[in-house]
């Protein structure tokens, strides 16, 4: 049977009037409100790290948890809430040991959770643990782009139910993500209290994302057309490159189109980063800004096999010269200038852009 796809777990995430109660919240390890198992219900004070989780104590020890374990907070008549694990065993584990045995490092103090009223049904259990394995995935921009907007909708829809207002069941049907948001904003009107933030949603899911990046991949989805967004998912295209496309698209939409149509036809979408820069000089064509490209990543490939066979020759090379330092001097003083000036507000021409970037570019092929 074939697996949910990322954007359907998330719809169907929102639906749950529990799930979309969630929250991120840190818990104790010792004693009332630390996350029981009703599996194997180990008690906080374990004695021994199995073998199997040395590396990821190791790992919480220097970075901390990085992805938050799952937990429903299960009434108790009388007593407080207990916290029962739906996701997470082995961090809670390694968290517990560390908490026992590194009482003084501060990544064993508490254990961060996303945390929701329980009891869950079966279903809904299973469609946050599948939700959490997305989360820990390295997804696809544009399924995760689809997944975070419809989180989006399911927080503003609870809002907009909560104020009272009424909104159409053909609304929240709307399938592509981005309209659906945009109709049920158009209900939101300028009521504040209804807003959606990215920091909730973000937190409801538990992912260690930033709300900046959040918007720069749902810009990305937004103003990408579908068929090339799903092209791009495939081929791997960072979110950095997908940005740049979409600068370009806005002004020359068939220059974009026409240097990601190349890009695909010589199977090194490698190029396309560098093949975009050159093209914000609107001088260039596609054509043009595609061999400047495969120039630049050549030269970069070049430079870097170069070093290598001096690395491997038996034979001591002459030390390779630094740099004259006026000149480094020079350069650093002119690009803090440069700086300055742009956090004044003053804006590079599109040609001087574009050189700068292919500059950069060429230096990074020379590290």
């Amino acid at each position: 049977m074939e697996a949910p796809a990322p954007v359907d777990l998330v719809e169907q995430l929102g639906f749950s009037s529990r799930l979309r109660q969630r929250r991120f919240t840190l818990l104790p390890l010792r004693g009332e409100g630390t996350p029981f198992t009703d599996s194997q219900g180990r008690a906080p004070g374990d004695s021994t790290a199995p073998e199997e989780l040395a590396d990821l104590i190791s790992s919480i020890a220097t970075v901390g948890v990085l992805q938050p374990v799952l937990v429903e907070e299960i009434d108790v008549a009388d007593k407080a809430p207990a916290m029962r694990l739906t996701a997470g065993e082995r961090r809670l584990r390694a968290c517990r040991w560390g908490a026992v045995h590194k009482p003084d490092n501060p990544h064993f103090t508490a254990l961060p959770a996303v945390v929701c009223p329980g009891p869950l049904s079966d279903e809904e259990r299973r469609i946050w643990q599948l939700v959490e394995n997305l989360a820990r995935e390295n997804l696809r921009p544009g399924e995760l782009a689809a997944a975070l907007v419809l989180d989006r909708c399911a927080v503003l829809l609870g809002k907009l139910i909560a104020r009272g207002y009424k909104v159409p069941a053909d609304v929240y049907a709307i399938d592509d993500p981005i309209a659906r948001f945009s109709a049920m904003e158009r209900i939101r009107g300028a009521d504040k209290k209804c807003a959606a933030p990215w920091s909730l949603v973000l937190s409801r899911l538990g992912l260690q994302l930033t709300p900046r990046k959040a918007r720069e991949l749902v810009r990305a989805f937004a103003e990408m057309p579908r068929e090339i967004a799903e092209e791009m998912d495939e081929a791997k295209i960072s979110l950095n490159t997908r940005i740049r496309f979409i600068e370009l698209n806005r002004g020359r939409a068939q220059a974009a189109q026409d240097i990601w149509a190349a890009v695909k036809k010589t199977n090194r979408t490698r190029l396309l980063s560098s093949a975009l820069t050159a093209a914000a000089d609107p001088t260039i064509t596609p054509d043009e800004a595609l061999a400047e490209a495969e120039q630049l990543h050549e030269q970069a490939d070049s430079a870097r096999a170069d070093k290598l066979r001096a690395a491997d020759s038996p034979v001591a090379a002459d030390p390779v010269p630094f740099v004259e330092q006026r000149l480094v001097d020079n350069a650093l003083t002119s690009l803090r200038l440069l700086t300055a000036a742009l956090a004044r507000g003053a804006r590079l021409t599109a040609h001087d852009l574009a050189s700068l970037r292919l500059l950069t570019d060429q230096l990074n092929g020379t590290e």
